[in-house]
């Protein structure tokens, strides 16, 4: 792999030249900002970091790392605790300052470039009564999260982020820019919903949009001596919920500081008030909460509540899987595992799937997981860099625990930067050798290889 000395003050003025955004090298003001990202664990040196402001920036980007042999890494938003997004001493395509977002309120649907996060994808869409499922944390891109299939607050009642992406505007291997959607490229169209970074630089998405402006949501919380009543509680709630009804179950720490365990639903209904006072009646009559911060609020304040758990600049390791069941087993092995986590920013987390998720077929996009159950997501966050060995030990202990009661399949962007191929296999599924046919077609050489990887077939 080339590294800096590749990049000679010749190839960079030419560069320079025509070049909208910027060009950053090691001890040029705001190096050091562009190359870190929301996790704070990754410590990697780009040779050059190319802050791009339009598409034309990001041909011109794959033209010079072709050119020197550089290896590319793509950032949008910067949330993806793998950390993929920076390379070491080669090429960091960097989308940040791409930010242009364009509703059609008429039609019901946007164009955002590949540097907008959630919060502000949400609150244009908002102007207009409008929404689609997008990320739990404000702070995440919607590039990588759409990629990646798009698990939000709204997937019960409209699917994946993934499932409502109408086209792409798409940077190829060889710097080719493409309209991707399932008239002129069903293939590619088919694997960039769900099949990550693996096929191009995603510089712009077209969403179908909903009506939506409020939203029932928000978190209830018990004392964790009540973990086990809660668990059976969520687990019994949940096979049969609407499809406005999305909860998910969480041992956490008190957000306040305190340090206090607690085991919380995190719940958001996006049908009408009354629709949901209905639905959310069992929720209101269960346990004696220490917390409830459950009611009206509209859909782009739901995005924010989980955001203080995630800052940027914490270092994160996560583990997660799929089950089919919330088993008593697994119930107390959660509850004992969380007894002992070392960090009061360690969670141990449940999502539900159902609804209009699961009525997409497994073959029908790149995602093959559509079956009702749940995803099991173990985020560890800390602040010291001198607790990383026992929050990963803990992590890692945790998720061996759990293994006995784990489904097949893994969710991508839920996938660390230590995951083996057969990880990602697992990610895929049925689809796994459809994406390398196509990763061959589109990228042959693997030039976008910093990613969970399809190697092309």
């Amino acid at each position: 792999m080339t590294t800096m000395a590749a990049l000679d003050s010749e190839r960079i003025a030419t560069l320079s030249a025509t070049f909208s955004g910027r060009l950053l090298q090691t001890g040029d003001e705001g190096y050091d900002h562009a190359r870190r990202i929301h996790n704070g664990l990754i410590d990697k040196q780009p040779a050059l970091i190319a802050r791009c402001r339009g598409t034309a920036d990001v041909v011109d980007a794959i033209a010079l790392a072709r050119e020197t042999g550089l290896e590319i890494s793509i950032r949008g938003g910067g949330h993806n605790v793998a950390g993929r997004a920076v390379t070491d001493g080669g090429l960091m395509i960097d989308l940040a300052e791409m930010k242009g977002i364009h509703v059609d309120p008429t039609a019901r649907t946007i164009r955002a470039q590949g540097g907008v996060n959630w919060g502000e994808f949400n609150r244009e869409a908002a102007v207009h009564g409008l929404a689609v499922t997008g990320g739990q944390i404000s702070t995440t891109g919607i590039a990588g999260l759409t990629l990646g299939g798009g698990l939000g607050w709204l997937m019960g009642s409209q699917g994946l982020a993934a499932d409502n992406l109408l086209s792409v505007e798409l940077v190829t291997a060889d710097g080719e820019v493409l309209n991707v959607d399932a008239d002129s490229h069903p293939d590619l169209f088919w694997a960039l919903r769900g099949g990550g970074g693996n096929f191009g630089v995603a510089t712009s998405f077209e969403y179908r949009l909903h009506p939506l402006t409020h939203v029932v949501g928000g978190l209830v919380a018990y004392p964790i001596d009540a973990a086990g009543e809660v668990l059976r509680f969520y687990r019994d709630f949940t096979q049969s919920l609407p499809d406005e009804l999305n909860v998910s179950c969480v041992l956490a720490h008190a957000p306040d500081g305190s340090g206090m365990k607690l085991a919380a639903l995190a719940i958001c209904h996006s049908g009408s008030p009354e629709q949901a006072e209905k639905d959310l009646a069992p929720v209101r009559e269960f346990g004696t909460p220490v917390m409830d911060a459950l009611g009206p609020i509209p859909y782009p304040v739901m995005n924010t509540i989980l955001d203080a758990g995630y800052p940027r600049g914490a270092l994160n390791y996560w583990k997660s899987s799929f089950m089919k069941t919330l088993d008593d087993g697994f119930i107390e092995a959660a509850i004992d595992r969380f007894a002992s986590t070392p960090s009061p920013m360690n969670a141990i987390l449940i999502e539900h799937l159902h609804g209009a998720v699961t009525r997409v077929g497994a073959t029908d996009t790149a995602v093959p997981h559509r079956e009702t159950g749940y995803s099991m997501l173990l985020p560890s966050i800390w602040m010291d860099p001198a607790d990383t060995d026992a929050n990963i030990a803990w992590t890692r202990g945790t998720y061996d625990t759990f293994r006995p009661y784990l489904a097949e399949g893994r969710w991508m962007n839920y996938l660390g930067d230590d995951e083996q191929t057969d990880a990602v296999r697992a990610a895929y599924g049925p689809n796994y050798d459809r994406l390398a046919q196509i990763k061959r077609t589109y990228d042959p050489d693997n030039l976008f290889h910093l990613n969970q990887n399809i190697e092309p077939a």
